[in-house]
């Protein structure tokens, strides 16, 4: 089946598709293809956004804009290197490179971190992944350079030590705490508790020097784990961090179900990206997860080779991915810089969906 949809994308898809199909799956590209399709991804208008809003420091758009003062979403760093390592930007391009060496100037830093908590809390809640810091190593991680520093690999055995806790308790509320005055509704998770989120589940899927036969088994243990820890009643929805006293927001921590993927449910903004990332750790079969989730994407292919979604249930409009626009961290991927019309559904949409099934399903059986 995935022959039919590897020859609908090479017949159908943008640049970026097929540079992404040629190198990384079918690995049957020549040097003179790769930079030809590789001009044409730098020629996106996406791309082009990002390369205007590259400073003269190396930092690109910033890291505390408001949205109110942003042209796009795109002048966020953290949105700009999803962008780039996506779009599978080479790590010496000039851009990749010059961004990672300011991530690690730290006169730099000092200079652009003006939020609240900015540089002196740039740590704060590192080991559940809630920190700048965090975010900072999984952007470098996300562009290649992940395994090549000691800070980032000692945010591995951070991230490493948050997945194998969950692994020792039988309930969340063995970690999460509730304020009292509000009681239930206000969960949260101390600041240097040891638990896993987003961030630190990035961090590994782009990186190589943590996995160990027992490391990459842990990780499938622990998704497992969960299943039977949420499934018991103690699932809880939006968790905060205590820091100095003060609750603030946490960046999904994994604290409820991670749902299989299903064409008829699209229920969070994130769902494609959460099962990639998985995926991307090894985990294979081992991970019941990622094992319904490639039955059910399998299942979802139609004759033609393309994946479909149900996007004319009503229940599947608020997190349809035909309304993405630029990749932040709250927001699936999208390759394809238009959504031209084909039939009901635009074509640049079947072309993401399809790559992305090709893409899951390769790492799953690799």
């Amino acid at each position: 089946m995935l022959n039919k949809s590897i020859n609908f994308l090479l017949e159908n898809a943008g640049a970026i598709i097929q540079y992404r199909l040629r190198k990384e799956i079918l690995q049957n590209i020549t040097k003179t293809e790769e930079e030809n399709l590789l001009e044409q991804v730098y020629q996106t208008p996406y791309f082009k956004l990002v390369e205007s809003y590259v400073k003269p420091n190396g930092i690109i758009g910033g890291f505390s804009i408001m949205d109110k003062d942003k042209d796009t979403r795109l002048q966020d760093c953290e949105a700009a290197a999803r962008l780039l390592s996506y779009f599978s930007v080479p790590k010496n391009h000039p851009i990749v490179s010059n961004f990672v060496a300011a991530l690690r100037n730290d006169d730099i830093l000092r200079e652009e971190l003006t939020f609240d908590g900015g540089y002196a809390g740039r740590f704060d809640s590192i080991n559940n992944g809630n920190a700048t810091m965090a975010v900072i190593y999984v952007m470098q991680a996300m562009l290649g350079y992940g395994d090549d520093y000691d800070d980032l690999r000692d945010f591995q055995d951070v991230c490493l030590k948050g997945f194998y806790n969950i692994l020792n308790v039988s309930s969340l509320d063995e970690i999460i705490k509730y304020n009292p005055k509000i009681g239930k509704n206000a969960p949260y998770i101390d600041s240097n508790a040891f638990y896993p989120n987003m961030y630190t589940l990035a961090m590994l899927a782009y990186t190589q020097s943590w996995r160990t036969d027992k490391n990459v088994r842990m990780m499938a243990d622990f998704f497992n784990h969960l299943d039977k820890i949420v499934e018991s009643g103690s699932q809880v929805g939006g968790v905060s961090r205590l820091i100095n006293g003060r609750l603030r927001c946490t960046s999904a921590a994994f604290t409820s179900l991670v749902r299989a993927f299903d064409p008829a449910i699209i229920d969070t903004i994130i769902y494609r990206r959460m099962l990639t990332e998985i995926a991307m750790l090894d985990v294979g079969l081992d991970a019941e997860v990622i094992a319904k989730s490639a039955f059910m994407v399998d299942a979802a292919i139609d004759g033609e080779g393309i994946l479909r979604l149900h996007f004319d249930l009503p229940h599947n409009k608020r997190y349809s991915p035909r309304y993405l626009e630029y990749p932040t961290k709250y927001a699936d991927v999208r390759l394809e810089p238009f959504y031209e019309p084909r039939k009901r559904e635009p074509l640049g949409l079947l072309c993401d969906l399809t790559f992305w099934a090709v893409q899951f399903l390769t790492l799953v059986n690799k």
